[in-house]
């Protein structure tokens, strides 16, 4: 059987599996080598739901490009309950009574937390702490101390209220922790809390619900067909076409010039970003960064190339 296209796969992960079960699923469905690389852009932890991008082949390539998108999750708060996991997966570390809260307040509350704000990451996290994941390091009994860090909350709105739980509809730049939020507004809120369940429902351009079942990937019998191509999997990035021969040259190693590019696009625009797409036809070519080289000329740093 021919190997998958290059690419990615929106998945809707349930809940109770890993990210890496989703991948081994896909991998599994598609028979593909054991050279054939397959990963994911974003971990879920295995309590969320909602969108996984799955990168397929050469769709690997596009990992940090497509967890730079900003991000959209439906999350519920549970008041009065913390645990060491900040979610429902680890231990009662505190069992307090929860006050009545008006919505007005709850809301005003919860409005402190759009924009750029510091927050610090869950100790139950992948983040690396002295070279080695923090989860790993706390399952262990190792006391981890991880750093503040500025993120980035675009909106955050309250669905609704039905005490001792808040669902809030969250919109935010990547490396937000939502289990870090859930608790900081928790304890603001007096009783603290724990994130309860969690549903990502979008990551950049993609929407969860032009995603496939995690449940159906193994019965999906035109899996292939459902990836998303290279040239589609950055949709809001601009991009510049060149020709098969201009092309070929850069696969072999030239990295060509600003000025040359854009001679090579006569319908070029303005461009919204400093990353550019090159493609050829309607394949990925590569992916560079075009920055001010000082002397009043553009210059080009190939970040990605495509076979």
């Amino acid at each position: 059987m021919k190997r998958p296209d290059d690419g990615i796969l929106l998945v809707d992960k349930e809940a109770g599996e890993t990210s890496h079960d989703v991948v081994r699923k896909v991998k599994t469905a598609l028979r593909c080598g054991r050279r054939y690389k397959i990963g994911h852009a974003g971990t879920l932890d295995p309590f969320a739901t909602g969108l996984l991008v799955v990168l397929l082949g050469q769709g690997t390539k596009l990992s940090r490009f497509i967890m730079a998108g900003e991000k959209e999750y439906l999350a519920t708060l549970e008041l009065g309950i913390e645990t060491d996991t900040l979610d429902p997966t680890g231990t009662v570390t505190a069992v307090r009574d929860v006050p009545r809260l008006s919505e007005a307040h709850i809301r005003d509350t919860a409005k402190r937390y759009e924009g750029t704000i510091r927050q610090t990451p869950p100790v139950y996290s992948a983040v690396k702490h002295q070279g080695a994941r923090a989860y790993k390091l706390a399952r262990k009994g190792i006391a981890v101390s991880l750093k503040e860090r500025e993120v980035t909350v675009h909106a955050l709105s309250i669905v609704s209220v039905a005490l001792p739980e808040i669902t809030m509809r969250i919109r935010c730049a990547g490396g937000t922790y939502i289990r870090s939020l859930a608790a900081d507004l928790a304890r603001d809120l007096g009783p603290g809390g724990r994130l309860k369940t969690l549903r990502r429902l979008r990551s950049g351009a993609f929407d969860v619900a032009c995603a496939i079942q995690s449940e159906n990937i193994l019965t999906e019998a035109n899996l292939r067909e459902m990836g998303i191509p290279l040239t589609k999997a950055l949709p809001g990035m601009d991009e510049i076409a060149v020709d098969e021969a201009l092309a070929e040259k850069v696969r072999q190693g030239y990295q060509p010039g600003w000025n040359e590019l854009i001679a090579a696009d006569d319908s070029m625009h303005p461009l919204k970003e400093n990353y550019v797409k090159l493609v050829s036809g309607q394949k990925l070519l590569a992916i560079i960064k075009k920055s001010d080289g000082g002397d009043g000329h553009e210059k080009v740093k190939f970040e990605r190339v495509f076979s």
